[in-house]
């Protein structure tokens, strides 16, 4: 890869992957370590977690296709290899805020949707997951009641473990959802004919907001930072919202 043309996101805007019928295989034991040595690589590095999150699919049956996404992958790891997390000096040590969002029956193959969160201790991102849901979603509302819960769990264990660690947090959890009708639903305590499907995650995210532990501040979908995690963007959205994370390069000149 030492000749390759870098290019500025992991995976190309807009691209679904799928099984195609008649699709040329290629080499699946390499495929399978190279997708390995990027998911350990990922642990540190938010801005590949939704391309690994769609090569990982097709482990057991990769086409030339697939391959083809992982070898981007690559080249744009030749273009941002001194990229990390800067965690920066924040008095708010204690605050938890937690960006989710989900892709409606994105999944080409299955139509399942796709789970996401962000979630940042005192300004800091910490976590972060982009996961196909076990489970086909009826409709958008259910889809993002999955992915606002996984968040709100991953941000309510954040929030044990600063306890552990002595930090006693007075303040809410701050849970971005940039869909109107879940954050409707999530407030309104009158059963919806069209939601009892969804009503578990419902009553979960509802009795958190009741004791106060957790708030839905409004949020814009332009400045929804989970966003990449469920789709693929342009490189403009990408790099802005790899600023907002905290992302940067440390080879980049001063």
């Amino acid at each position: 890869m030492s000749g390759c043309q870098p290019v500025n996101t992991p995976i190309e805007e807009g691209l679904k992957l799928c099984v195609e019928p008649n699709q040329v295989s290629t080499d699946k034991g390499r495929y399978q370590r190279l997708v390995g040595r990027l998911m350990y690589l990922a642990h540190t590095r938010p801005d590949l977690a939704y391309a690994l999150s769609v090569v990982i699919q097709y482990m057991h049956n990769p086409g030339e296709q697939h391959m083809n996404v992982v070898m981007r992958i690559l080249r744009y790891l030749k273009n941002a290899l001194g990229k990390g997390i800067l965690f920066a000096k924040n008095v708010d040590h204690q605050s938890i805020e937690v960006y989710t969002d989900a892709d409606w029956a994105g999944a080409v193959d299955d139509r399942r949707s796709t789970s996401s969160y962000f979630t940042f201790v005192g300004g800091n991102l910490v976590t972060w997951k982009s996961k196909k849901q076990n489970a086909v979603a009826r409709s958008s509302a259910e889809a993002e009641f999955r992915g606002m819960t996984l968040g709100l769990c991953e941000a309510l264990w954040l929030r044990l473990l600063l306890q552990d660690l002595g930090y006693l947090s007075r303040q809410p959890i701050r849970l971005f959802c940039d869909n109107k009708a879940a954050c409707d639903i999530a407030h309104n305590p009158v059963q919806h004919d069209r939601t009892k499907h969804v009503e578990v995650d419902r009553f979960f995210i509802k009795e958190k907001l009741d004791d106060k532990i957790v708030e839905l501040p409004k949020i814009r979908s332009e400045d929804q930072l989970a966003d990449i995690l469920t789709k693929a963007v342009s490189s403009q959205v990408f790099s802005k919202f790899l600023d907002k994370l905290g992302m940067c390069d440390i080879y980049a000149p001063t």
